[in-house]
């Protein structure tokens, strides 16, 4: 496979890169179609395992990428945009906690610095032209940096599958460890895994046990429930089980306990961006006890206006999220408008892990409104039942005059 023409516009490009087959495939092809242009290879740790960054450096530089930048972006992805993230309650579609759309903005970013720091003019992405990523790499690109052009490979180059890209390598001699019979489409970081492709493109199939790798089956999870304490300030999780950790520890603390427990699974078809449904299956083991345990200091704290008000905070911010407007002025604002909620959930919640589940099941905080003293059903000397009647009369006098000239 050849590359008819070459472009002349560039002459050094920082690309997203995974060491996986398409970016191995994009760094040869940016060489032929952009005229031999320099590649410098960048790559965003963000807690997706040490195995996938095992050997990155050699693999891009034998690729043809003149440098690799492997950046640790671990502990700011937990603390400055997935904690952010989660105090709106931000949830896409009733139950996608938002894993791979939280860490897009954090990588883009440092693709910029370093774009930067190395003085290129292009920046170049793997996304494919059907998904949700694409949108969201350029999103940030264009908030950031818009004087770097933007080069995405798959709206360019004619190759259109996986064996296409293997024989593009083999006509090249490029070494790869993909191979054709690769089933699933996996994207990781420290707050999560999804899982696409495969079986899974058929919603009438049950994923088989070979596509879950965070998690054990429910049914396979011990018998007996394990309990896990949560300290919060602030909205944030500062201890686990007593031991005082940073978000990204404890993220990964929870994610170890909670997984063992089949804690954190979905499946879901879900409405990309770009108009078409797609089917996957998310891990999100440690935060979805930290979900947990936020809400059920919410149930505390907040009264009722400020919890609706929370929540439809949280439903923007899904939105805003998922679509790749991270960099924006509404943003900011949902941000700012959260924050006054959030630094109320302050308290230690204990969530009982069983079989799939996790639920608070005892909670408490110094800003709880919930008083015992007037909830009670037994005897009080705090409130007059009397005065409920007024209020039930001032409450419905609308529906009573409507009533009334409707006679």
């Amino acid at each position: 496979m050849t590359i008819e023409t070459k472009k002349t516009d560039v002459k050094k490009v920082v690309l997203a890169y995974s060491g996986g087959l398409d970016t191995s495939a994009i760094i040869p092809w940016l060489k032929e179609a952009y005229d031999n242009c320099e590649i410098i290879a960048f790559c965003a740790d963000v807690g997706q395992g040490d195995a996938e960054l095992e050997g990155l450096h050699e693999k891009a530089i034998d690729s043809g990428a003149s440098e690799c930048y492997i950046v640790d972006l671990k502990e700011e992805l937990v603390a400055d945009y997935i904690y952010p993230t989660i105090a709106t309650g931000a949830i896409y579609e009733g139950t996608y906690l938002l894993g791979t759309s939280m860490a897009r903005p954090i990588i883009a970013k440092a693709q910029v610095e370093v774009a930067r720091k190395v003085g290129a003019d292009a920046v170049c992405h793997g996304c494919t032209g059907k998904g949700n990523d694409q949108v969201r790499f350029e999103g940030c690109f264009a908030a950031l940096a818009p004087d770097l052009k933007v080069i995405a490979p798959w709206r360019e180059w004619e190759m259109v599958s996986r064996e296409d890209l293997l024989d593009y390598l083999a006509e090249r001699n490029i070494e790869t460890t993909a191979s054709a019979t690769k089933i699933y489409s996996r994207d990781a970081n420290a707050w999560h895994i999804s899982h696409e492709g495969g079986e899974l493109e058929d919603p009438w199939n049950e994923p088989t046990k070979g596509v879950w790798t965070m998690t054990v089956a429910p049914e396979d999870a011990p018998n007996e429930p394990e309990y896990v304490s949560l300290e919060l300030e602030q909205g944030k999780i500062t201890k686990v089980n007593g031991e005082s950790l940073s978000p990204y520890a404890a993220l990964m603390a929870l994610n170890d306990i909670a997984g063992a427990h089949g804690v954190g699974r979905i499946d879901i078809t879900e409405n990309r961006l770009v108009g078409m449904k797609s089917r996957g299956c998310y891990e999100t083991p440690g935060g979805t006890v930290m979900f947990a345990a936020l809400r059920a200091i919410e149930e505390l704290v907040l009264d009722k206006s400020s919890r609706e008000w929370r929540e439809q905070i949280g439903a923007q911010m899904a939105h805003l999220v998922y679509d790749g407007r991270w960099f924006t002025p509404l943003c900011e604002s949902l941000l700012a408008a959260s924050t006054p909620l959030a630094n109320l959930v302050n308290g230690e919640v204990v969530i009982k892990l069983y079989k799939g589940q996790a639920h608070a099941v005892k909670k408490r905080s110094a800003n709880s409104l919930y008083s015992e003293e007037f909830a009670t059903f037994g005897e009080d000397d705090v409130y007059d039942q009397k005065d409920a009647e007024g209020f039930i009369r001032l409450y419905s006098l609308a529906s009573r005059i409507r009533a009334l000239k409707a006679k």
